[in-house]
């Protein structure tokens, strides 16, 4: 058998291109498709059409984005192992990863920019079903990509050095997309004011954006050969099987259930972002821009120190940490504009000081934990199941997601005119902040680096 190359820096920086590009589609969906299709007061004053029918229409406690966003979550969580199945028991020349990802990048980002592209310039029951059916489709295509390139993780980092390369480098680029895709606020501002129509400039930011995150999702496609650095073993599990196997690893249940959580609270902030600033803190929608990028990239300036303290403490110590700070800032964000004597512009600057540090560590760490916990099950039962197992972290992403969805859209809707379920937002997101971090406690690290470190030491 011939020997594998190892993954030099500049092709672990091409891997995490991809990151790049597949991070600003979801940041385009998971930030604005809420504002968009469920507009506040100051957002339809500022020119926003309304196109789906608004308020709790749906057996009186659910609007109708709430429930459409909802079902495309759980049918993309539903698609995730039946995907990672599929790659890893792939047999083509290319790999079993990059087949895929060459075959999803091209739909993903077209279903992104039709997604904000309604067919009835008005309030209308057919552009719900549009929306229905394209958000479908923009989580299809997503679990085609992502599923199969996170599974590339812990197949191209084949020792804790390149893992922590690569969870860093991707943590970095995804921080990056969606520091691109925040700015679509201030970009559609300039071009409102050249084409003279909100949602036509709208339309126009994401389509470039969406073209741009294309051209960054080929470039692992087409500048890496899979079979130079992975050791192809399809799996023979179907995908229940598959799946059932991943689940009887019990640390990865704790790890799972205290994402859940994590991405509940995380996603119920991100969506809710813009309606912080202009509803509480009664800003102009471009400062969410400024907030979201400056949030993201003081994040970045502590990925050095995450990297740096991850070997000394453990991930366990610092991801229990983040839960901690993400905690404090979403109780902070609940006292926004008048609660607080101090000027509304500085409140937001607290914000992004605060939840900087844990950003930080979410971005890097929990990919890396999945590596260890994925390689430590392949030593046990000697099978590769890196896909699924990624697929089953996803399917958590995504559950936490739609619950977050229908709660934000429900919520959001008391007493708009004074804040009140933006304020109830952001405290559930605490809340749930401190469930995650005490599910997570269970998670036993030790034992898992124990079992990655004793082939080597046997060796």
């Amino acid at each position: 058998m011939n020997e594998k190359k190892k993954l030099s820096l500049g092709k672990v920086w091409c891997f995490a291109i991809g990151q790049f590009g597949w991070s600003i589609q979801s940041a385009l969906i998971s930030n604005f498709l809420v504002n968009y299709y469920q507009p506040g007061k100051e957002t339809i004053d500022a020119g926003q059409t309304v196109f789906i029918p608004q308020g709790l229409v749906i057996f009186g406690i659910l609007t109708i984005l709430g429930a459409i966003t909802w079902f495309g979550r759980i049918f993309d969580a539903v698609t995730d192992p039946w995907i990672a199945s599929k790659s890893d028991r792939c047999k083509s020349k290319d790999g079993r990863r990059i087949p895929f990802m060459r075959l999803a990048a091209i739909p993903f980002a077209l279903a992104t920019v039709l997604t904000f592209w309604s067919p009835i310039n008005g309030e209308s029951w057919i552009n719900a079903a549009f929306l229905f059916v394209m958000l479908t489709l923009f989580y299809l295509f997503m679990t085609m990509y992502c599923t199969p390139y996170n599974a590339l993780i812990p197949e191209l980092g084949t020792d804790q050095k390149t893992r922590m390369a690569i969870s860093t480098s991707i943590s970095f680029t995804f921080i990056a997309g969606m520091a691109v895709a925040y700015t679509a606020p201030m970009v559609w501002g300039m071009l409102e004011g050249m084409v003279g129509d909100r949602v036509l400039a709208i339309r126009i930011t994401f389509t470039i954006m969406s073209l741009i995150g294309l051209i960054c999702m080929f470039v692992p496609v087409f500048t890496i050969k899979e079979k130079d650095y992975v050791t192809a073993r399809p799996s023979e599990s179907t995908a229940l099987k598959s799946l059932a196997a991943t689940f009887r690893n019990k640390d990865f249940r704790i790890f799972v259930a205290s994402d859940i959580v994590y991405f509940l609270g995380i996603t119920m902030f991100q969506t809710a972002m813009l309606y912080f600033v202009t509803a509480l803190l009664k800003l102009d929608e471009s400062m969410s821009t400024i907030y979201f990028v400056g949030m993201t990239a003081l994040s970045v300036l502590f990925y050095p120190l995450v990297s740096k303290l991850t070997p000394k403490f453990g991930k366990k110590k610092l991801i229990l940490i983040a839960f901690c700070i993400f905690t404090l800032a979403f109780a902070y964000t609940a006292c926004l504009g008048s609660f607080l004597p101090i000027p509304a512009e500085i409140q937001g600057y607290i914000l992004c000081v605060l939840a900087a540090p844990a950003m930080a560590i979410f971005g890097i760490l929990p990919q890396a934990v999945v590596a260890d916990i994925a390689e430590c099950d392949e030593i046990k039962t000697k099978e590769n199941r890196s896909g699924m197992f990624y697929a089953a972290r996803t399917f958590s992403m995504k559950m936490g997601q739609a619950v977050a969805m229908l709660l934000v859209t429900s919520l959001g809707t008391i007493q708009q005119e004074t804040g009140l379920g933006y304020r109830i937002i952001a405290i559930a997101a605490a809340a749930v902040c401190v469930l995650g971090g005490l599910l997570f406690l269970m998670y036993n690290e030790k034992k898992v680096y124990a079992t990655i470190l004793q082939p080597k030491a046997e060796e």
